[in-house]
């Protein structure tokens, strides 16, 4: 595994610990539809959530949950709209941002609720 996914999977564990902690209920990780994934599923209570989790080791080019440009923004609704059907969820969703920096022996985790809408 590269280096940069073995990051990706230590930062989604991360925010699982961290999303379990504040009470969502996790449902999946790493959903995928086609060649698209969902980093978490959970429930804040009515509420489905899909949360992007980004992982850096440093802020130089800006902080990693502003790293979800508009193009992933409509891959994440895409495959969002995909899990809702097959889940056949009839509610609320939100996308949320997870962003976390490890580096220094230090981990700033910044959670970003309702980081966008979902427009295709």
């Amino acid at each position: 595994m590269a280096d940069h996914n073995e990051l990706g999977k230590i930062g989604e564990e991360l925010a699982e610990k961290h999303l379990r902690r504040i009470g969502y209920k996790i449902l999946q990780r790493n959903w995928r539809y086609g060649h698209d994934e969902l980093d978490i599923i959970a429930r804040d209570g009515e509420w489905l959530v899909i949360v992007e989790v980004k992982t850096r080791t440093t802020d130089l080019f800006g902080e990693p949950e502003m790293e979800v440009k508009p193009a992933k923004q409509r891959a994440i609704v895409r495959t969002a709209d995909a899990y809702i059907q097959f889940a056949n969820f009839n509610g609320d969703t939100r996308f949320d941002v997870i962003g976390i920096l490890l580096g220094n022996g230090k981990v700033v985790l910044n959670h970003v609720k309702d980081a966008f809408m979902a427009r295709m």
